[in-house]
């Protein structure tokens, strides 16, 4: 059997890209699937959901790559004719589902790959060579959108899927011609006149690649994605707030992953000469995004955004030596009251000041994670991270 095809059979690198490839398609479909409705209620069975989703995403780079160098060569080779050049639409159709396969080969693992790359935590690529891809921006919103784009190829690749083995049954097991013992390792007999192949299938395949891509980019960006449910108002303050970031930051699977509140308030009263004052933040747990684990993270074994939809902290404000100052206090999160320092510098100029602080807080005092009693996947200390800028005024933001 020769390496490359002729005008009447495929060779065996063909054939060989061929069963590879279905192999880790049918494999990755199998872990995805088994991952999504695996069990995720004790700590052994969140370990084992990240192995599943390591293994799902490390077999679709390798199905990507796999995919690529099929279609390389595939377009660097001859290809055999259709069986029964008479049947015109029956073949136009089969090659429009094999170019829409082709196609969906590539963009299945690559959007899952962009999605990947875009965010952080849970689940590595099992390589060295780094989780991030180039141009890529860690970004919640390019996250979502692939990982919407994800969905709508894989299912679009499913659908091309099974056109594609309905098609080769039906030429097995109805009309008994070679098609699919072509594609088997040995050499088939083929007899009889073969359809060549044209340009049209490709140009409409392509066409549907446009209208999905298209829907799918419409359906997928999150214009309000991060938007809470139910918005902070504003308050009344001393200093109003006209800037500034919350952030956390845990540890999963020895790794840290970063997230933000988007939707916080914080009211301040701050002497400058004497260094004293009190604040009180608040805080709308639904605005947080946390990576890939951000949906786990306000789900109900962890800040139960739902049934907590608030997290408040209030302190008293003590400046200690130069710029350095100190909010010691209460943080109530997930009904949970637990003592809070937060040491931070703090630079007053005329009627505006910046501020940057941190503080660590143990996810055991508010009972996050108690599904988690160990720190072998989640760690005990999330760290918390908050900047701002802030003026006189009376209305703070």
């Amino acid at each position: 059997m020769p390496a490359r095809n002729t005008d009447r059979h495929y060779g065996y690198v063909t054939k060989t890209f061929h069963w590879l490839t279905a192999l880790l398609i049918f494999s990755a479909f199998g872990l995805g699937i088994y991952g999504i409705n695996a069990p995720k209620e004790t700590e052994a069975d969140i370990a084992a959901l990240a192995t599943v989703f390591s293994i799902h995403k490390t077999v679709g780079i390798a199905a990507f790559f796999v995919a690529l160098a099929r279609i390389l060569w595939a377009v660097t080779n001859q290809k055999p004719g259709l069986m029964h050049p008479e049947a015109r639409v029956q073949n136009w159709a089969a090659e429009v589902v094999h170019w829409t396969l082709y196609g969906s080969m590539v963009a299945v693992p690559l959007s899952g790959w962009i999605h990947h790359a875009a965010t952080t935590g849970f689940a590595p690529i099992l390589w060295p060579l780094g989780q991030g891809l180039p141009l890529v921006p860690k970004s919640p919103e390019v996250a979502y959108l692939f990982k919407v784009l994800h969905w709508i190829f894989a299912m679009l690749l499913l659908g091309s899927l099974a056109l594609h083995v309905a098609g080769a049954l039906k030429h097995h097991v109805i009309d008994r011609d070679a098609t699919l013992r072509r594609m088997l390792f040995g050499t088939a007999t083929v007899t009889g006149l073969l359809a060549p192949h044209t340009r049209g299938p490709m140009v409409a395949s392509f066409s549907l690649w446009i209208v999905v891509i298209a829907g799918g980019t419409a359906l997928g960006w999150p214009d309000d994605q991060a938007a809470p449910t139910q918005e902070l108002a504003a308050v009344e303050s001393d200093w109003q707030v006209t800037d500034g970031t919350l952030g956390i930051a845990v540890t999963q699977f020895g790794s840290q992953v970063a997230g933000e509140f988007s939707d916080w308030t914080a009211e301040i009263a701050y002497d400058p000469d004497t260094g004293t004052g009190d604040v009180t933040v608040r805080i709308n747990v639904g605005s947080l995004t946390l990576g890939s684990v951000t949906d786990n993270a306000k789900s109900a074994d962890y800040l139960a955004a739902e049934t907590f939809p608030f997290a408040t902290f209030t302190g008293t404000i003590a400046r200690q030596e130069g710029d350095a100052h100190t909010a010691q206090g209460t943080l109530t999160l997930r009904g949970q009251d637990a003592p809070v320092t937060l040491d931070f510098d703090l630079v007053v100029e005329g009627d505006g000041a910046t501020m940057a602080g941190s503080a660590t807080i143990d996810r055991r005092d508010h009972n996050v994670g108690d599904v988690q009693p160990t720190e072998s996947n989640l760690g005990f200390s999330v760290g918390v991270t908050v900047t701002l800028t802030a003026t006189r005024g009376e209305l703070g933001v």
